[in-house]
C-alpha cells in the first residue's frame, strides 16, 4: 500500500471525524429517555400494601434479611423505594416480604438486590431449588424462582421474581432482552423485585405452599389498577 500523501491526511481526518460524530448522534438517538412510570399513577409500595389482609397481619418480632449498611446505601441510590415487612397468620406462620421498586430499571446495577447476592453478602449459603408457576386470577401464569438460604440454625425458603413495567419476568437473560425491547422504543421501564420467605426447622420441612397462599392473599389486597405492577399483566 503506497504511503499517504500529506494533502490526503486532512480529508481522512475529516471523514474519521464525520464517522465519529454520526456514531455519537446515532447513539444519542437510540438512547431511551422516556420513563414508563411517568405515564402511570405514582406507585408507592407502602401505601398499597395494607398492614393486614386476609388472615395476615403485621408482625414486629421477626426480622427480614436486609443488606449490610454499605449495600443498603447503594440500593437507596438505585431504587425509589425499598419495603420490608413481616406478616403472621392466625396459625402463627410467618412470611417475610421484601420489595425493591425503582422508576429506572435501565441498568444491571439493580440486580444487586437479588437474593443470590443480598443473602450471600450476609454470610448465607444459597441453593437454587428450581422454578414454579403461580396461577393468579386475572394474570398470566407467574414464573417464580425458588431458593433455599441457610446460616447456622436459620433455614429460609425464598420465592422471588422481578418486573419491568407490567411484565413479570425472571432476572438474567429474560430481563436483559425485555430491557432492550423497551429501549428500542425509547422507553425506560420501571419495575421491582418481589421476595417472600419463611423460616423452617429443617430441610425436610421445605414447603413453598405457604408462600403461594400468602401471595394469592396479597394479590387480592392490592388495588386493581396496581396489581399488574406487582404480578404482571
Amino acid at each position: 500500500m503506497p504511503p499517504l500523501k500529506l494533502k490526503q491526511i486532512p480529508r481522512i481526518l475529516f471523514v474519521a471525524a464525520a464517522v465519529m460524530v454520526a456514531g455519537a448522534a446515532a447513539s444519542m438517538a437510540l438512547k431511551p429517555t422516556r420513563m414508563t412510570a411517568d405515564d402511570r399513577p405514582p406507585l408507592r409500595v407502602e401505601a398499597l400494601l395494607p398492614s393486614s389482609f386476609g388472615d395476615w397481619q403485621t408482625d414486629q418480632h421477626t426480622a427480614v434479611v436486609t443488606p449490610d449498611p454499605t449495600l443498603s446505601a447503594k440500593l437507596d441510590a438505585l431504587y425509589s423505594e425499598t419495603f420490608n415487612r413481616t406478616y403472621v397468620n392466625s396459625k402463627g406462620q410467618r412470611i417475610m416480604l421484601s420489595i425493591a421498586y425503582g422508576r429506572n430499571q435501565n441498568s444491571q446495577s439493580t440486580a444487586a438486590h437479588r437474593p443470590e447476592f443480598c443473602y450471600v453478602a450476609q454470610g448465607f449459603n444459597i441453593k437454587h431449588e428450581g422454578f414454579s408457576t403461580l396461577n393468579l386470577p386475572g394474570h398470566q401464569p407467574l414464573k417464580v424462582a425458588r431458593l433455599l438460604a441457610d446460616l447456622d440454625n436459620r433455614i429460609e425458603p425464598i420465592t422471588y421474581w422481578v418486573t419491568l413495567d407490567d411484565k413479570a419476568i425472571m432476572p438474567g437473560v429474560e430481563r436483559k432482552l425485555t430491557q432492550l425491547q423497551y429501549g428500542l422504543r425509547g422507553l425506560i421501564a420501571d419495575g421491582m423485585l418481589v421476595r417472600v420467605s419463611s423460616l423452617v426447622n429443617s430441610r425436610q420441612q421445605l414447603d413453598y405452599s405457604l408462600h403461594d397462599q400468602f401471595l394469592a392473599d396479597m394479590e387480592a389486597a392490592i388495588p386493581g389498577g396496581f396489581k399488574s405492577r406487582f404480578f404482571g399483566s
